[in-house]
């Protein structure tokens, strides 16, 4: 299905079937003609403004994206969410329905949610995130990517998203990881959920707000907010703290420059995952290396690459 297609879809009021179809396929089969051409088209139109939501399991990152959909569907926003969750032993797929991960109008055709099964990948996300955030990227206003619950060293999320939300439970002693854990470096935002906890979610607050005094990420000073998805304390600064990073990432190319980034490193990953530190290596041998040239689009780099390395030489 062509990206034209699924827009026309989308205004037939068939979208989330159609888009629903569309993401199965491409699950199925990543490097068939048809989901590479979708993808190449995809990529070349991007609409929406990604988040990434990320924290230890159980922090309340599903009641977040849950608040955000809301807010964002009041705002007249179309919103698309990935959620990737824990994986079965035994059929490999998602061990949670997206119904039970995040509440939300299944009849509203302004909002969609997939979920999405981790497998063996240890950094958060499954195989396919980054093939779906880029057709829900070019068919939304907002795409949320919630990760399975993470530790101290996936930060998978940081290669998709725009900006990157790490969230922080009171009194769990998530603040103390969070100040050594090195994750520092990842997020734009800072959420300490369960805000209605009162005394104990001020007290991890001003713990992470003193962690952060000693980094930014870049020139985006990290910020730290308290949010509750039961009360709804705080959302309306998340919204606006969101909203100015998106801004931030606008001006003067950064989201360009990131996103470049971004897709060199996914091109990197798919390769090492395919050929190993070896077919990487070879890389060299051959005089090619997985830099993408100014406007490059990672999904042609990368099927020629992988070209360069299947031809017997």
């Amino acid at each position: 299905m062509s990206l034209a297609a699924l827009r026309s879809a989308a205004q037939g009021g068939g979208g989330k079937r159609a888009l629903a179809a569309a993401l199965a396929s491409l699950e199925r089969d990543p490097d068939s003609a048809s989901a590479q051409r979708l993808l190449d088209e995809a990529w070349q139109a991007p609409r929406a403004h990604v988040v990434g939501v990320t924290g230890p399991p159980g922090v309340g990152k599903s009641s977040l994206c849950a608040t955000l959909v809301s807010a964002w569907r009041k705002e007249g926003k179309t919103v698309g969410v990935i959620a990737v969750d824990p994986s079965s032993k035994t059929s490999g797929g998602a061990l949670l329905g997206d119904r039970v991960r995040i509440v939300h109008d299944a009849s509203d055709a302004g909002s969609f949610v997939r979920s999405m099964a981790a497998r063996d990948r240890l950094g958060g996300l499954a195989d396919q995130t980054l093939a779906a955030m880029v057709v829900m990227r070019a068919s939304f206003d907002r795409v949320l990517v919630e990760t399975v619950g993470v530790g101290q060293s996936e930060t998978d999320v940081a290669g998709v998203a725009d900006t990157v939300v790490f969230c922080v439970q009171p009194g769990s002693g998530d603040s103390l990881q969070f100040m050594k854990a090195g994750i520092v470096e990842i997020p734009h935002l800072i959420v300490v959920t369960k805000a209605d906890l009162g005394a104990a979610a001020e007290r991890a607050r001003a713990d992470v707000a003193g962690a952060l005094s000693l980094a930014t990420a870049g020139d985006w000073p990290l910020k730290t907010l308290a949010v509750s998805s039961r009360s709804s304390a705080g959302v309306e600064a998340l919204m606006a703290a969101l909203e100015e990073h998106r801004r931030y990432m606008a001006a003067d190319g950064r989201l360009d420059v990131s996103r470049h980034i971004q897709s060199e490193g996914w091109v990197r990953e798919a390769l090492r995952d395919r050929f190993g530190t070896r077919g990487l290596a070879r890389l060299s041998v051959l005089g090619l290396d997985t830099a993408l040239p100014p406007g490059g689009q990672p999904f042609e780099r990368l099927r020629a690459l992988t070209a360069a390395l299947e031809t017997p030489r």
